[in-house]
């Protein structure tokens, strides 16, 4: 087991691992930009190091600090959390060049999924079923016409290095492919300095699934289940639960067993959730996240197992404490994304909280590294906290997010909690009975 864990994020998720931390008996280096110093994940580790200016290309993204303080502070293994540096490829590859752990997958791995176009060759080789499609980079239009007309439209444009809805465009018909497929080149060179696109069929009511899986990097691999992350906002999720209310018993074992044996095949280490468009029973690969998910904690309710733990086990060396027969499901579980954002502009509110309550309780947990009379950078990422409800069904859990939602309390700026408060109340919510598309028609709506 390590000695030393340096994590290199800030926020909930750094207090999160660090968390994880001391209840193994390791020790816990943290970084922090000038603007992080009176975060509460500085005040809590054991050591902290400064590493840089507010702006995260001068702090959390230096990989020449981190590594520094690695040095400095004698740690052995580096936890990336999510975002920032965790599906840096180079980041993996240097700190293995000092010997240093990186508590994920190895850099070939994170450069395979980090590539759109090679993920999708990847999964399908693996026998992950994926959306009809081009097979790699579109680069003309008579191309590009061919196989729309071969899939059939409506097609979507999407770049090869893309995230977060950058560089996809919708083309309804041939006469809007052309303007699709240039705009979304361009808008891939900017954003990700790789113009490269491909196309794919595009579904027009799919949920989001995915799937969390585990390899211990020597051939075996397992799925903790999945879970839906359709009520989303410009392709950024909002409202997390498991299981799907949309998958019975055999398509969770199906689609799980698959996702389980492409890991072991791949020889995977670590976490990962391997993400699908879901519609009229059907699974279509969409991406592959190397790395510890934003919304873990519903599949950790639903599993009672801590995936950080777990995480840490596997990086290293002790393999994957559980077979796929233990892991067992257990009721439902809801998470909500809690922003420092206007509810219904969604423009950031940084500022000072003045006052803060969590909710309490059988079933609810709340990560968050935010406290009353805490400063909000406007650096950074929006996310404040994630109000996490598990109940024994569906019902008693969205009951039981009702009432956590009514004792959340947040003043001094604006969040995202009365957009969960009127969510709960939906009949559709209520229902499940919601696509990726729903929660944009209902803002909408509410204007």
């Amino acid at each position: 087991m390590f000695q030393k864990i340096l994590i290199a994020n800030r926020g909930e998720i750094a207090l999160r691992v660090l968390r994880a931390c001391k209840e193994l008996g390791i020790q816990t280096v943290v970084v922090h930009s000038t603007a992080d110093a009176d975060a509460m994940h500085v005040r809590l580790a054991d050591e902290s190091v400064c590493i840089g200016p507010p702006p995260s290309r001068d702090s959390y993204l230096n990989i020449h600090q981190i590594v520094a303080a690695c040095e400095i502070t004698g740690a052995d293994a580096v936890h990336p959390g999510y975002g920032f540096l965790s599906e840096n490829a180079k980041f993996a590859d240097i700190l293995a060049a000092h010997n240093i752990t990186f508590i994920g997958p190895t850099g070939d791995h994170i450069r395979i999924m980090g590539d759109k176009i090679e993920a999708k060759r990847t999964a399908k080789r693996l026998g992950i079923p994926v959306v009809p499609g081009s097979d790699g980079a579109v680069t003309d239009q008579k191309e590009a016409k061919r196989i729309a007309a071969e899939i059939g439209y409506p097609v979507i444009i999407k770049a090869s290095a893309g995230g977060g809805g950058r560089g996809m465009k919708v083309a309804l018909t041939e006469a809007d492919l052309e303007i699709a497929l240039q705009t979304a080149s361009t808008e891939a060179g900017a954003a990700f300095g790789d113009d490269a696109v491909y196309i794919e069929k595009y579904l027009e009511k799919p949920r989001h699934i995915e799937v969390q899986v585990f390899g211990d990097g020597f051939g075996r691999g397992v799925h903790f289940g999945e879970r839906d992350c359709s009520l989303q906002r410009r392709h950024q999720k909002v409202w997390e639960e498991a299981p799907s209310p949309a998958l019975n018993a055999e398509e969770r074992a199906r689609i799980g067993g698959i996702c389980a044996k492409a890991i072991a095949d791949l020889g995977y280490s670590g976490a990962g959730t391997i993400e699908f468009l879901y519609e009229n029973g059907e699974f279509y690969f969409i991406e592959m996240n190397t790395r510890l998910q934003v919304e873990h904690p519903v599949t950790e309710a639903i599993t009672g197992i801590d995936l950080v733990h777990e995480q840490i086990r596997v990086a290293s060396g002790g393999g994957l404490s559980v077979k796929q027969e233990d892991i067992k499901f257990n009721g439902h579980a809801i998470e909500c994304r809690i922003n420092a954002e206007d509810p219904r502009t969604f423009t950031p509110s940084p500022g000072t909280i003045t006052h803060f309550h969590t909710p309490g309780g059988l079933g609810i947990r709340v990560d968050s590294g935010v406290y009353s009379g805490y400063k909000i950078p406007p650096y950074y990422d929006s996310l404040i906290g994630k109000l996490i409800v598990h109940g024994r069904n569906r019902v008693e859990c969205m009951m039981r997010l009702r009432r956590a939602l009514d004792e959340f309390v947040v003043d001094g700026i604006k969040t995202t909690l009365p957009l969960f408060r009127d969510l709960v109340g939906n009949a559709d919510i209520a229902n499940g009975d919601y696509d990726i598309h729903w929660l944009e028609k209902y803002l909408a709506k509410e204007e």
